[in-house]
């Protein structure tokens, strides 16, 4: 990380943007100042950036010192006109001072190994950005915070002390004290519970990161992607009197209040009439078992088909599906137990039928401090499996190997022993800038 880094952090082409330079030259960016930088760091100055003696645009720039800084490191922001042109002299400018153009995620990923963030908070950075709904904004919000941080600090600290009794009775059997080997069954319980908390919570939470999957089903015509269009507020999908419009799975994210929602229109299920429409039923009957909530649509303005009849049967049973009875603008027909009467082109119970989705599969409380990231969770399941291992380990030796297993699978969450293959994955797929 010796070389100093540049790049916009913010969109070009809006009135602003926003460019960040960082590293040990960083303060050299006041040569392309008509006046130094403010001497107290955090202080934002006017100036004029000039190549030689040509002004090339009115900013502002501030300087922040090492430490006190994103990065850790000495950085420089400069906020000029967003104007293509104005922001690419800027940075060819910069790049004339010896400075090079930042990869993706550079800036945070050089937090993290300064330690200004660990690797939960950085990843979290991501999540900011891209949350689509309130909840999720909030949930990306603590963990940027620290609370998965301090979730996982919790469970360290008890498996590091049930470790350091484990070590003293080890090597100093005739000293070590019998309190710490009675405690140990009762210390890796207490750490399995905190690790299965975090991990129902987190399974429920995870909503808030990727969107709760919902999945509408039905034959052909009964309003499938009407019905998306309508909880979707615009013509997303195309709507015709043909059965079978729909050849493909249309998805759409959106937010029933503050919940990232991920809306999915399906083919029509019914026996194809040709190899595109049995792709798209396929591809309708895979998305049934990857959904959160099942919307299962029939029309009541007609009487039940058959096909309605095996789809009801299909789905019967799942703790998620909603059955809906749409078009009940119109006189109804077919009268289906237990179904949601709506109607996709008055409006008619499509605040009730959003109340429901929530009622079934919501997250709990977005302030609750679960965890959303699926490597995450992936790490949480080795770590308590490690513990379960040592539930059943008759060695001292091998409960200890077992816990170290542990804590290097939790250290792979916040960063503390994890791979620099994980690291630079991880930062892939932050923009430039970030």
């Amino acid at each position: 990380m010796e070389d100093t880094i540049f790049a916009p952090s913010t969109a070009v082409g809006g009135a602003i943007a926003v460019l960040r330079v960082s590293g040990s030259r960083a303060a050299e960016a006041e040569r392309l100042l008509d006046r130094p930088l403010a001497k107290e760091p955090g202080r934002m100055r006017f100036a004029r950036v000039m190549d030689g003696s040509e002004p090339v645009d009115d900013v502002m720039a501030v300087y922040f010192a090492a430490p006190h800084s994103y990065t850790g490191e000495d950085m420089v922001e400069i906020d000029c006109h967003g104007g293509h042109q104005t922001v690419q002299k800027i940075l060819s400018l910069l790049s004339e001072l010896g400075f090079r153009p930042a990869e993706g995620g550079e800036f945070t990923k050089r937090a993290f190994l300064n330690g200004k963030l660990d690797l939960s908070q950085a990843e979290a950075v991501m999540d900011v950005i891209m949350a689509d709904a309130e909840q999720s904004r909030r949930a990306a919000l603590r963990q940027l915070h620290g609370s998965v941080s301090r979730a996982i600090h919790g469970v360290e600290q008890s498996l590091l002390d049930a470790l350091s009794g484990i070590d003293a009775a080890i090597d100093y059997p005739d000293e070590a004290e019998e309190d710490c080997l009675l405690q140990l069954p009762e210390q890796l319980a207490d750490a399995r519970g905190q690790i299965r908390r975090l991990l129902d919570e987190g399974r429920r939470g995870r909503v808030l990161r990727d969107g709760l999957r919902v999945v509408i089903l039905g034959r052909p015509n009964v309003g499938k992607s009407s019905l998306m269009n309508a909880l979707a507020g615009f013509e997303r999908a195309i709507v015709t009197d043909i059965a079978g419009t729909t050849r493909d799975v249309l998805d759409e994210r959106l937010s029933f209040d503050g919940v990232p929602v991920r809306l999915i229109d399906t083919a029509g299920i019914r026996e194809a009439a040709d190899q595109a429409e049995r792709i798209g039923v396929d591809r309708a009957l895979m998305e049934m078992r990857r959904a959160d909530v099942l919307l299962v649509l029939v029309d009541g303005s007609v009487p039940l088909t058959a096909e309605d009849t095996a789809l009801l049967l299909q789905t019967e049973g799942e703790v998620r599906r909603i059955l809906v009875q749409n078009k009940s603008d119109l006189p109804q027909v077919a009268v289906l137990e237990g179904a949601l009467p709506v109607s996709a082109k008055t409006g008619l119970g499509l605040d009730a039928l959003r109340r429901e989705v929530l009622r079934l599969a919501a997250p709990g409380d977005a302030d609750a401090d679960c965890i959303t990231n699926e490597r995450h969770l992936n790490a949480l399941e080795r770590a308590l499996g490690a513990l379960e291992h040592a539930a059943e380990a008759a060695e001292l030796d091998c409960v200890a190997t077992d816990i170290r297993g542990a804590l290097h699978a939790l250290g792979e969450i916040t960063g503390t022993d994890v791979d620099a293959a994980v690291i630079d994955r991880i930062f892939a797929r932050f923009c430039v800038g970030k």
